[in-house]
């Protein structure tokens, strides 16, 4: 519980002094449909940059020339720089969308059936490559209101929490 209000507090001061660099995921299991939601929260103009170096071209998050070619690398980029493992097997995430919230915005994926976790290993290189010092906040909830938390960054990409 401490580490969540940290991260919230942390991330309210980010908001504001931008010139730190994270991301935050929550991961929640959903008993009723079997499925490990992800909600990721990355500063829009991070993502800018880091799919302008993948795609070696500019991209206006906010105002695309083609919003369905936007929707494509963004995929394309959440998928590679988040993996989850639970109970030891590598799930299947699909891409299901994001919303903006200001100065970020929330990126939504969904696994595909998955039985409850015993453990959850999560790989996160979310813009580990493009900004120095950049970590990766990772919530765990499984069957609890309290997560089990992660944080992530360059040297230390992947870690496990157990249930």
């Amino acid at each position: 519980m401490q580490l969540t209000v940290i991260s919230w507090a942390l991330w309210a001061f980010v908001s504001f002094a931008h010139p730190f660099f994270i991301s935050l995921t929550e991961m929640r299991y959903n008993a009723g449909s079997k499925k490990m939601e992800i909600a990721q929260k990355i500063f829009w103009d991070d993502l800018e940059v880091a799919l302008s170096k993948e795609n070696g071209g500019t991209v206006d998050f906010l105002k695309p020339k083609d919003k369905a070619k936007l929707e494509n690398l963004v995929e394309v980029y959440l998928l590679q720089h988040t993996q989850v493992w639970v109970n030891g097997k590598l799930i299947s995430l699909n891409y299901l969308g994001h919303e903006v919230e200001e100065d970020a915005a929330w990126f939504y994926l969904e696994s595909s059936t998955t039985p409850l976790p015993k453990t959850v290993e999560v790989k996160n290189t979310l813009l580990i490559r493009d900004f120095d010092g950049q970590q990766n906040i990772v919530h765990v909830y499984v069957n609890s209101k309290s997560p089990r938390s992660l944080l992530l960054g360059e040297g230390k990409e992947k870690g496990k929490v157990d249930f």
